[in-house]
Parts: C-alpha cells; sequence; structure tokens
C-alpha cells in the first residue's frame, strides 16, 4: 500500500486554491497536510483513506516506507514527468517529507479529522461539505478501471458536495493519456455543471486540468 503525502502547497496548485470554504472534504486524502493546514486556517477540514483504518505505528511506517517508493516510481518514467512547478527532485522531495511529518502530527493530535473511509461508499451527510478534493485516484487509474468503475466515486463525492467537487489530474497514470470515456461519464452526470480548467501545476506531463463538478 502506498500512502502519498502531498503538501498544502501542492493542494493549491493542483486545486487552483485562490481561498478556502468554510468546509472541505479531501477525498482519498492519504498522507497528505492538507487537511492540517487547512484545519490550522480556520476550515472545518475532513480526510477520508482506507489507509486510516490502520493502527498509528503500522499507519506512521506505512507513510515513512512510501516517501521512497513514490520517488522511484517517477524515477522509472522520467521521461513522463517535467520539473518546472517543483524546480528540482530535491525540492519536491522536501514538500512530500514535510507534508508527511504534518499529517503525521495531525493525525496524533486530532484524529477525528481522519476517516477510515473510501470510494464508493462514505459516511458523510448529504451536502456535508462546501468543497470536495479528489487528487491521484479517479482517472490516474483509468486505463485499469472501466467508465462503470469510475460512474459511482463520481456521484459519491457530488452528494456529499454542498457546491463542488474538484478533480485533478485528468489524464491516466504513465505517459498521461487522456481518459477516453470522460465525455461519456460527463454525460451521466445529472443535475450538475462542469468545466475543465487549467491550474498552475503540471508535474506529470500532460497533467495540467482539473475537473470541476458544480450543482446546478
Amino acid at each position: 500500500m502506498l500512502v502519498t503525502s502531498r503538501s498544502y502547497a501542492e493542494y493549491e496548485a493542483m486545486f487552483d486554491l485562490t481561498e478556502l470554504p468554510e468546509s472541505i472534504l479531501d477525498c482519498c486524502a492519504g498522507g497528505a497536510g492538507f487537511t492540517a493546514e487547512a484545519a490550522a486556517r480556520g476550515v472545518d477540514a475532513i480526510a477520508a483513506d482506507p489507509a486510516y483504518e490502520l493502527e498509528p505505528a503500522e499507519l506512521v511506517d506505512t507513510v515513512r516506507r512510501s516517501l521512497p517508493a513514490t520517488a522511484g516510481i517517477v524515477d522509472e518514467h522520467s521521461g513522463s514527468f517535467v520539473w518546472h512547478w517543483y524546480g528540482s527532485p530535491e525540492r519536491k522531495d522536501q514538500f512530500r517529507i514535510e507534508a508527511a511529518d504534518t499529517f503525521l502530527q495531525d493525525v496524533s493530535v486530532a484524529p477525528e479529522r481522519y476517516v477510515a473511509a473510501g470510494l464508493p461508499e462514505l459516511p458523510f451527510g448529504d451536502r456535508r461539505f462546501e468543497l470536495v478534493l479528489c487528487s491521484h485516484l479517479l482517472f490516474t487509474w483509468a486505463d485499469k478501471y472501466d467508465r462503470d468503475w469510475h460512474l459511482a466515486p463520481l456521484r459519491e463525492l457530488i452528494r456529499v458536495s454542498n457546491r463542488e467537487v474538484r478533480i485533478f489530474p485528468l489524464v491516466m497514470q504513465g505517459a498521461g493519456e487522456p481518459v477516453p470515456y470522460l465525455p461519456e461519464l460527463l454525460a451521466a452526470l445529472d443535475g450538475i455543471t462542469w468545466e475543465v480548467r487549467k491550474v498552475p501545476y503540471e508535474f506529470q506531463v500532460g497533467a495540467n486540468e482539473m475537473l470541476v463538478l458544480t450543482r446546478s
């Protein structure tokens, strides 16, 4: 199991966050530092991930072991990544180490912010969050999981949102190929409007857009 630790700064760029609403769900959040830092800014921030079922010591170990493992994936596919946002591999690694530290400290002192749950079924009421974020899960694995697999999680993210769902990226893992059935998925979502929006972040080649789903 990989539990990736992304930083608040990465979230700001990936999701083009210029201001934060009153409540946010990050699903599936992994070991990201975003929830801790959003909460420190006064936001009702919740992270959801199946990894939070792990015992505390096992979660710490998994997060720590995931740091070099994720770097190894980049090394294996070096031609599929660009460095203009991070500047260097060392700076990216520093972002991730600091994010892991922030996450592990916060989950130990505020465990109520970290809910052991995953898609396609979340233990939250309808319209619970003003903003719902989802990174590197939906669409990233579209080469392994089909349209129907994606549709149920999309509907669940919309269900728990009161305003907006933002999903990043919109390309598949590896070479960054587009998702062939994305238009079909969007056509199947009733009662929402959607927009593909450019974001000020790119690491995987071509992964510089997010999907914004808004309740009509």
